[in-house]
C-alpha cells in the first residue's frame, strides 16, 4: 500500500487529486494540505510514501515545503512528486535542486498520474524524456565551464552513464546503448551518486547539466 499526501492550494484541484487516488487500488491517501506549512506539520506526522507537491501556494512555497520536509524527515523519507504546469519551468527545476523525485504536469490523466504515484513509490525518479530536456535545459541557465572538480572521482563508464541520464534516457535506454546490463546501468549511477552525495536521480539530471556533461538546447545522443 502507497501512502500519500496531497498537497495543493487550490481546494477543487486537490480534491479531485484524493479521490482519484482513493479510488485506486493500492493507494492510500493519508492527508492533504493547502499550503506548504500544513504539509510540513502533515508529512511528519503520517509520513507518507509519496508527497504530490504543487509549486506556487501562499505562505511557504512547495520547493521551500520540500526542503524541510526532507531535511526534518526519518528514514525512509517520503518521496516528492512535484505537480506544475509549462509556466513554471523554473521553479520545476528548483524544486529537483532541492530534493525532488520527479514532476508531473497537472493537466495529465487519471492514468499518468496513477502510474506516476506507482513509479516514485517504487523508488524510481519519474522523466518522460521530452518533457525532461524541455524544462532542464530551458532553465539551466548558468554559463556551461565544463565538468566540475566532483566529476572527477567519477570513473569513465560512470561519467558516460550519468551524461546519458541528464539527456534523459532510462536504464534501459542506457543499457541498450553502451551493450551492457540494466544491473550494470544501476550499479554505474548509484555510485556516481554516491560520489557526489545526491540522494536522487531527479539531482543526478540537474548535476548532469549544471556540470556541462549535458548541453541545454543539445540534441539526445
Amino acid at each position: 500500500m502507497t501512502r500519500v499526501l496531497v498537497v495543493d492550494d487550490q481546494f477543487l484541484i486537490r480534491a479531485g487529486l484524493v479521490g482519484l487516488l482513493r479510488a485506486a487500488p493500492g493507494i492510500e491517501v493519508v492527508g492533504e494540505a493547502g499550503d506548504g506549512a500544513e504539509a510540513v506539520r502533515q508529512a511528519a506526522a503520517t509520513r507518507p510514501d509519496v508527497i504530490l507537491m504543487d509549486i506556487r501556494m501562499p505562505g511557504m512555497t512547495g520547493i521551500e515545503a520540500t526542503e524541510r520536509i526532507l531535511a526534518e524527515a526519518t528514514d525512509p523519507a517520503p518521496r516528492v512528486l512535484v505537480l506544475t504546469t509549462f509556466d513554471l519551468d523554473e521553479y520545476v527545476y528548483r524544486a529537483l535542486r532541492a530534493g525532488a523525485c520527479g514532476f508531473l504536469l497537472k493537466d495529465s490523466g487519471p492514468e499518468r498520474l496513477l502510474a506516476a504515484v506507482a513509479a516514485v513509490g517504487g523508488g524510481d525518479g519519474l522523466f518522460a524524456p521530452s518533457v525532461t530536456r524541455r524544462l532542464v535545459e530551458a532553465f539551466a541557465r548558468r554559463p556551461q565551464a565544463g565538468p566540475t572538480a566532483a566529476l572527477d572521482a567519477l570513473t569513465t563508464r560512470e561519467t558516460e552513464v550519468l551524461r546519458l541520464t541528464g539527456c534523459g534516457m532510462s536504464n534501459q535506454d542506457i543499457a541498450d546503448r553502451l551493450f551492457i546490463s540494466e544491473a550494470t546501468v544501476k550499479t554505474h549511477l548509484n555510485r556516481a551518486m554516491s560520489k557526489l552525495d545526491l540522494d536522487s536521480r531527479a539531482q543526478a539530471v540537474v548535476v548532469a547539466y549544471e556540470s556541462g556533461l549535458v548541453t541545454p538546447g543539445g540534441t539526445r545522443p
